[in-house]
């Protein structure tokens, strides 16, 4: 990481709109037309095409990413809402020493098939953990149920999350009176399925 942010900044000047994002620990200086999404700007600018175009329309997940830390629909989300915002890919959430554990779970347990989803499942993935709603296979179903997987292997994505979030145990503090009110605090603020169409 400290790498990446060692190089220069990237500049590209396609429109008029000025914006700088942090995308994976590295700045990026871009003039955009103000319409461009956070999806074709993460893609068409910036070279990172692990974030799937799928419906273009916020229905599927397959273009989910973080936005400081808040998984969001990437293809409702304005390039110009990010501006100063801390942005993470799928390309961002390997570390130093190897593939992000949801990565290794989601190899262990077959948890996908033609893999066209595979990066908007994981990324939310990990968000749905961080936010302690893994707790059970419902809770998984319900909060992944924004992503969308056409090979149907929703059985083995949700082995996988739980034993990452069960590893991690993410899932204990949800039994805790302030885990519980944590929960209840954040539920209130998530949509069904779990990935926010805004900032």
């Amino acid at each position: 990481m400290a790498k990446a942010l060692s190089r220069p900044r990237r500049t590209q000047v396609v429109g008029d709109t000025p914006m700088e994002l942090s995308v994976n620990g590295r700045p990026y200086k871009l003039y955009l037309d103000a319409r461009v999404t956070l999806l074709d700007a993460l893609r068409d600018h910036m070279g990172l095409t692990g974030t799937k175009k799928g419906c273009d329309q916020g229905a599927c997940g397959a273009c989910t990413v973080h936005v400081n830390g808040r998984r969001v629909l990437s293809c409702l989300t304005l390039a110009a809402q990010c501006d100063d915002q801390e942005v993470t890919t799928i390309e961002g959430l390997a570390g130093a020493e190897g593939p992000h554990p949801l990565q290794e779970s989601f190899v262990r347990h077959d948890g996908f098939q033609c893999g066209f989803c595979t990066p908007g499942q994981i990324m939310s993935a990990v968000a749905l953990i961080q936010e302690g709603r893994a707790g059970s296979d419902d809770d998984v179903r319900e909060y992944m149920s924004g992503n969308l997987c056409r090979c149907g292997a929703y059985a083995n994505i949700v082995a996988a999350i739980r034993e990452v979030a069960s590893a991690d145990g993410a899932s204990a503090g949800r039994t805790s009176a302030d885990g519980a009110s944590a929960g209840s605090a954040s539920a209130a603020r998530a949509p069904r399925g779990g990935t926010d169409a805004s900032l």
